[in-house]
């Protein structure tokens, strides 16, 4: 089989194409638009149709092209950096180049089964850009907040402002500033409307999410301790749980499987620092609530205290037990979505 491995760039993808050795057979260059992704199909069908694309995993590059080309009927795999990197650096050619790193990425993707086969976005990538977006509204509102706090300890220290996220606080703080003048006042008076506008996009981006969720994981929003902005956290990072052959697979992706370490017959396990770190910090979350309540997560943290682990070390087993967890409801609403697909076409 002919693999195609592609670098992808903002203005340019390279590919090159290797045959099952592993040895080079052509390059093609191409524009990164439409008619590029059309020269560089027309370019591959003249390598027969055993072949398969590979692209290096950097989808917010290489998104427009894999939509391309999967509704073309070609296969597409996604290789991690890191392993088009290793290969680059074993490979007997030095430096570094498009063609360099497109080679790298073909032999990569030749060396590792099972890499992640990509497929066309579906609503977990609109929830995660809603997620996304709302984040950086609530960024942009802090810095604002910090800005106005400032201003007001000018003006006067005693101010009162209270949780300026909440409109309430936000109106009476205008209410008082009506009382100042200068260009300090002025500035606070602009910061506190802006926080007041930021507010409120933030807060129909909250409902907007909470919906989508609703629809999309409602068996995830069932458990203990995880809310609608979490739920959607683990749905758009996630994207997609079918692409994932285990519960022990999704750990490995959520950073929460322990890394093993073996020294001659002994035995034992790493922590593991990788993995998506967002996904992480919102199993955590769902950890430090369910552990403050009774119920399974308590009890297994007195336990775990009680044989000696410390606290940080018995959420990290917590955390890990919450994965499969996940992962268990992730899969029961991905395929309750789908019955209803099948159903209709059926």
């Amino acid at each position: 089989m002919v693999v195609i491995g592609i670098d992808a760039h903002k203005a340019t993808h390279t590919a090159v194409a290797v045959d099952g050795n592993g040895a080079e057979l052509a390059t093609k260059t191409v524009r990164a638009d439409i008619g590029g992704h059309l020269e560089l199909l027309r370019w591959a069908e003249g390598f027969g149709p055993e072949r398969r694309f590979a692209a290096e995993d950097c989808r917010h590059l290489t998104r427009n092209l894999e939509r391309d080309l999967l509704r073309a009927g070609e296969a597409v795999v996604r290789v991690p950096p890191k392993l088009m990197a290793g290969c680059r650096r074993s490979a007997r050619t030095q430096g570094k180049s498009d063609p360099i790193d497109a080679l790298a990425v073909a032999r990569a993707a030749q060396r590792e089964p099972g890499l992640p086969v990509a497929h066309l976005d579906g609503p977990e990538r609109e929830l995660r850009l809603l997620v996304d977006h709302r984040e950086d509204v609530v960024a942009t509102r802090t810095r604002a907040i910090n800005r106005l706090r400032w201003h007001l300890h000018e003006l006067d220290p005693g101010i009162g402002t209270g949780d300026l996220t909440r409109l309430k606080h936000l109106n009476a703080l205008v209410d008082t500033l009506h009382a100042h003048q200068g260009m300090v006042a002025d500035l606070a008076r602009e910061l506190s409307g802006e926080c007041r506008e930021l507010t409120v996009k933030e807060r129909a981006l909250e409902r907007q999410i909470a919906e989508r969720v609703a629809q999309l994981a409602p068996a995830l929003l069932a458990l203990t301790g995880c809310g609608a902005l979490t739920a959607a956290k683990i749905v758009g990072e996630t994207a997609g749980v079918e692409r994932f052959k285990s519960a022990d697979a999704f750990a490995r992706h959520n950073g929460t499987a322990p890394i093993p370490v073996w020294s001659g017959n002994n035995d034992h396990h790493r922590l593991n620092r990788g993995g998506n770190r967002q996904l992480n910090a919102a199993l955590h979350r769902i950890a430090v609530t369910q552990i403050r309540y009774p119920g399974p997560a308590k009890d297994a943290l007195e336990q775990l205290t009680k044989s000696g682990k410390t606290k940080r070390d018995a959420l990290r087993i917590i955390r890990r037990r919450l994965s499969d967890i996940v992962y268990k409801r992730l899969v029961e609403d991905s395929q309750a979505s789908s019955a209803p697909c099948l159903a209709r076409a059926a």
